[in-house]
């Protein structure tokens, strides 16, 4: 393989898993090179201004991580979303040419086909059917008055307790016999 170069790459195209879709449903197709924040930026855009109720996001090979990423930060963003998640195989479709063809013969192109891990996930508005593989609820509200931003977001399960004397550093007191090495009561913060 190392006197060939990589020319051309295609992904075979299938049809989004989820039946009944509306036929105006924004598809969002995450690539490996995509910017997380042109995506958010156009994906918010369809929900927010101009009122979609459904969204998809999908990706292969090394954009599924980001792909979740995405869905992950819009959850969070608008809050309420039902999510469908449906995992299946791609199969791409890569041409490699031969850099050192034969002198007396054609070049030579080699084809590899490979099947990636690929995700679909559809965020909706309205309720999904809770049967279906790879359904989850929408996430419950915070209350009102409720940190959102506080202990939850730093990684704390519970608060901090409140201030207490028994935090504060302690003097330590050490007592020394009087032996010839003895240096006598030392009295100083505990470090």
């Amino acid at each position: 393989m190392e006197n060939f170069r990589k020319v051309r790459t295609s992904e075979e195209e299938m049809p989004l898993p989820f039946p009944d879709l509306p036929p105006d449903v924004v598809e969002m197709k995450v690539k490996e090179g995509s910017k997380i924040r042109n995506l958010m930026n156009f994906a918010m855009a369809q929900m927010e201004l101009k009122g979609r109720r459904q969204i998809v996001f999908s990706g292969c090979g090394r954009a599924v991580t980001k792909t979740i990423t995405c869905v992950e930060i819009m959850k969070r963003k608008l809050g309420g979303l039902h999510q469908v998640t449906k995992v299946r195989y791609k199969t791409v479709l890569e041409v490699w040419e031969n850099q050192d063809p034969p002198p007396d013969g054609p070049a030579q192109n080699l084809t590899v086909h490979k099947n990636v891990p690929s995700i679909c996930i559809l965020l909706s508005r309205d309720p999904l059917d809770p049967n279906q593989t790879g359904y989850q609820p929408p996430e419950p509200r915070h209350e009102a008055g409720e940190d959102t931003l506080g202990s939850s977001a730093k990684g704390l399960k519970r608060p901090l307790p409140p201030h207490c004397e028994e935090l504060l550093p302690k003097k330590l007191q050490v007592q020394v016999s009087d032996s010839p090495r003895g240096l006598g009561t030392t009295t100083g913060p505990l470090d």
